[in-house]
């Protein structure tokens, strides 16, 4: 028997490991690989970071925040929890607004999570005073916010996840309505921002992201191209992206270099991020992910070409046999 031959008869047992192993090692020993940028994220992150303050002001007076809704539970975290840390990051590192709200109970203690793994980063945010996290609210008053929101966001949420009144905070000062809060970024599993658009977009023009996972990137991309979504992270790709354009400008140590620059996103040594010891591991996650789901796919298109080609070696061979 010929190569090919052997190959149709190899127990499918032992390519399973292959691909097994090929998916744990860049897991275990991360390589750098150029991560590429795309326009919807792109676009997500100009307007994400045309909320900082300029350099004399304080966050507390900025008058611009967004929204970060937490519509998954765990099974998604692989793709969706990046994206969350990588927006947080970047908006603490740039004295941004943030809110963060969940109508699905499963939800709010990935939220706190979340939360919580930026923080380590940047101790000297506050709630209160640089975010708050609304927490989790009953999906029967999803509308009744989302509508409210538009008129007054403290009386249509009132109370935060600590208990206290959302009219009391200092982060409220200046903050009203989706006129100033006018983003809400939606992260879901299945089908993202769809609330949101109709009502808080269609009746007020708040701007609205999404964050899902590969799979439904297909179902977001009409919205995308009607403008109905402002911009989209789309799987551990997207998360990918927007964890890049966080290390190149959000949290670069150059302050003239934090506005967003192509050329500066062209500059190859960004690329070595992956292994940067000053980044934490938690920060690159998503680049982390994308080398070994890269590496699984080579191998498995790998497996199909050998396959189809032994499959017809192996007919016409028998074809000249018979």
């Amino acid at each position: 028997m010929n190569i090919f031959e052997r190959l149709q008869m190899l127990d499918r047992r032992w390519i399973f490991l292959v691909v097994a192993i090929a998916i744990i090692v860049p897991l275990i020993i991360p390589f750098n690989s150029k991560t590429y940028t795309t326009e919807p994220t792109e676009k997500l992150y100009r307007l994400i970071d045309s909320y900082a303050p300029a350099p004399d002001e304080k966050a507390i007076e900025k008058d611009r925040a967004l929204l970060l809704v937490f519509t998954h539970d765990a099974s998604t975290m692989s793709e969706l929890f990046p994206m969350e840390v990588a927006i947080l990051r970047h908006c603490f590192a740039r004295n941004i607004k943030v809110f963060t709200l969940t109508f699905l109970p499963s939800a709010a203690p990935i939220m706190d999570y979340a939360i919580n793994t930026v923080k380590e980063e940047f101790p000297e945010v506050k709630s209160g005073e640089h975010y708050v996290n609304f927490g989790y609210k009953i999906g029967a008053l999803m509308l009744p916010i989302i509508l409210g929101m538009g008129e007054d966001i403290s009386e249509a949420v009132d109370i935060d996840a600590e208990g206290r009144k959302i009219s009391s905070l200092p982060i409220m000062k200046n903050i009203k309505n989706y006129n100033e809060m006018n983003l809400i970024m939606d992260f879901s599993g299945s089908s993202a921002g769809g609330a949101w658009i109709v009502y808080a977009r269609s009746k007020f023009g708040a701007n609205v992201g999404a964050g899902v996972t590969a799979v439904m990137a297909a179902d977001e991309y009409p919205y995308l191209q009607t403008g109905q979504l402002t911009g989209m992270l789309a799987g551990l790709k997207g998360a990918a992206e927007y964890e890049k354009l966080v290390d190149v400008f959000a949290t670069n140590p150059d302050p003239a270099k934090r506005e967003f620059s192509r050329e500066l996103l062209k500059d190859t040594k960004y690329d070595d991020a992956i292994t940067n010891p000053n980044i934490k591991t938690k920060f690159k996650q998503a680049r982390i992910g994308m080398n070994a789901q890269s590496v699984a796919h080579i191998m498995i298109i790998v497996f199909i070409l050998i396959g189809n080609i032994g499959y017809f070696i192996t007919k016409y061979k028998q074809k000249q046999q018979g």
